[in-house]
């Protein structure tokens, strides 16, 4: 026998190890899915109650039965007290104007603390950390009472500016982590080529920083959009948001809870914010993890 011959076989009567199971992968496809399941199965069950008759808003199918669009047209009935239409636009314009301030206020303190030395530069991050922080409901009080004083009870800037507030430091803090971790040796090169600090800022920076910038925005929409609290002190019936008009809703059949012209108005209302998602969410999970890696 030669020597290649004998090497062959000596080749082929070597056993082939079997691959271990990974139990570490199926133990995190099961926590997926758990989570899945956990998250999606109240917004699930709005829609299935939110097409679901009224005579049938307690039966326990859990899929799709007696299936009506009566409750989609209760939500939009004016007759009935429920002006959804005006609300959806208020909201709407509320947490656009909302988010387009806090993003542009929010990009440039966002930069100067990243990128600028100054005094108490670190004792301006902490306030505005702290700010986020504060209760809202312990504005409600002094904030009505100041619009009321200046007229403002009832109208959008009512609503823009407490909101403001609170998107704002979300807006600072998460484009503050972003810049600080982009190389300072763009800007380097920018000014080599002859580029003054501005324009680095607009020509490298601020194209560079564009997914980070929609996250944000698109969080910052998010937060505007569900607010209840200050929305449902500070408006009225021609300025009410989504979510206090939802909470004030009448149903079609007199001295009932409108449940499921609830579901209906909660589905009209978190559906295009799921889709939202769902279409950028490659640019959302591009800005979440940006600046992790140089």
């Amino acid at each position: 026998m030669t020597t290649a011959t004998a090497t062959r076989t000596h080749v082929a009567e070597v056993p082939t190890r079997r691959k271990a199971f990974d139990w570490g992968q199926v133990r995190t496809y099961i926590q997926a899915a758990i989570i899945l399941v956990w998250c999606l199965l109240p917004a699930y069950w709005m829609i299935v109650t939110a097409f679901r008759e009224v005579a049938y808003t307690y039966d326990p199918t859990f899929w799709f039965t007696h299936v009506s669009l009566e409750n989609f047209r209760t939500v939009f009935d004016e007759s009935l007290g429920n002006r959804f239409g005006q609300a959806l636009l208020n909201s709407l314009i509320v947490a656009g104007i909302t988010t387009l301030i806090a993003l542009v206020v929010g990009v440039f303190a966002a930069y100067a603390l990243a990128r600028l030395n100054f005094r108490f530069k670190f004792l301006v991050l902490g306030f505005i950390l702290g700010a986020s922080m504060f209760p809202g409901v312990a504005l409600v009080t002094p904030l009505f009472q100041l619009f009321t004083n200046i007229g403002w009870i009832g109208t959008y800037q009512a609503l823009i500016i407490p909101n403001i507030s609170f998107v704002l430091p979300l807006t600072v803090y998460t484009l503050t982590s972003f810049f600080r971790e982009m190389p300072w040796e763009l800007e380097e090169s920018a000014r080599i080529d002859g580029c003054t600090q501005g324009q680095a800022f607009r020509k490298i920076i601020l194209p560079l920083a564009a997914p980070a910038t929609f996250t944000t925005a698109i969080l910052a929409f998010i937060s505007a959009w569900n607010e209840f609290l200050i929305a449902s002190q500070l408006s009225n019936d021609q300025t009410k948001t989504v979510t206090v008009a939802i909470a004030s809703f009448a149903g079609s059949e007199p001295m009932q809870e409108p449940y499921t012209a609830v579901m209906a108005a909660g589905t009209l209302v978190t559906i295009p914010l799921v889709l939202l998602v769902l279409i950028f969410q490659r640019k959302i999970v591009a800005g979440l993890t940006a600046g992790a890696v140089k």
